[in-house]
């Protein structure tokens, strides 16, 4: 028998018997394979019975829409995840050391991706904690933004100007911020310079006047008009009301030009910086 003769024969051979080891693994693991596939597919179903179940009880409770696709995603992953392993399990996978694979991919991908992870983490306790929401204006830093879109890694905020501004979660919960529509009611505070010549129980009557007239103002909470400094060159009264937080900036800027017309028809002015300069003719 020459060598080509021999090579054949023995590829022939090898081929037989990995053949005959395929079909014996087949007819041993082909009934477990598919009755693990039907424990997954009707475990999976259920699993979705679940979730919807917990939806309608979070739908009741009138959480957060991103609270809640959180909290089901979480669960749909968790119960699945164990399914997943009671599956390998009936294959006959140790389940410990398929565990244990997964626990060491978890870490070597939460080292890899551990800045990601810590800003998932914060939007989870954004969500929870819930120190702002979609719409508010908070202050963060030195800048007031609106609260645009909260993602997973991070927030969006739209400034006055119509630019977006994207945030790392962990940038804003590591950082002081002011949520200034937290509240349903906000203080407008004011300060209203006259001239040491006008007649300040006609200011005062004048203020109390303007602002019992504008319906945004809430009557039920307090209205301060103080005289609260003597500058060089004006009286300065502090002019505090509360309104609506929805309706804090358009106030604001309506009371502002009130005063300005009520006061130029009734004549009370607007100082502006004066000096005396006295000439001394020296001869």
């Amino acid at each position: 028998m020459d060598l080509n003769t021999q090579v054949n024969s023995i590829t022939w051979i090898d081929l037989y018997k990995y053949y005959d080891l395929f079909l014996q693994y087949w007819i041993s693991y082909t009934p477990k394979l598919i009755w693990a596939i039907i424990v997954l597919w009707v475990w999976f179903k259920i699993i979705n019975v679940i979730a919807k179940w917990i939806q309608k009880v979070m739908d009741k409770q009138k959480l957060s829409p991103m609270l809640k696709s959180f909290v089901i995603s979480l669960v749909n992953i968790l119960l699945k995840l164990m399914v997943i392993i009671a599956a390998a399990g009936m294959l006959w996978v140790q389940t410990s050391s398929f565990i244990a694979m997964l626990a060491a991919a978890w870490f070597a991908i939460g080292m890899a991706l551990s800045w990601t992870l810590q800003n998932f983490a914060w939007w989870v306790m954004i969500l929870l904690l819930k120190p702002f929401n979609i719409g508010h204006y908070v202050e963060i830093g030195w800048y007031a933004w609106s609260v645009k879109e909260i993602w997973i890694f991070n927030t969006t905020l739209l400034t006055p100007d119509k630019k977006r501004v994207i945030i790392p979660n962990s940038d804003i919960a590591n950082g002081s911020m002011i949520n200034y529509s937290a509240e349903p009611k906000r203080r407008v505070d004011l300060v209203v310079w006259v001239s040491y010549d006008d007649d300040i129980d006609l200011v005062k009557k004048t203020l109390l006047d303007i602002a019992t007239k504008e319906k945004r103002i809430l009557k039920n909470l307090d209205i301060t008009i103080w005289l609260a400094e003597l500058w060089d060159n004006s009286v300065n009264f502090n002019f505090r009301f509360f309104v609506k937080s929805s309706d804090y900036w358009p106030t604001k800027y309506d009371i502002l030009e009130t005063i300005k017309k009520t006061f130029d028809k009734k004549g009370i002015s607007f100082p502006f910086p004066q000096r005396d300069v006295h000439l001394y003719n020296k001869k």
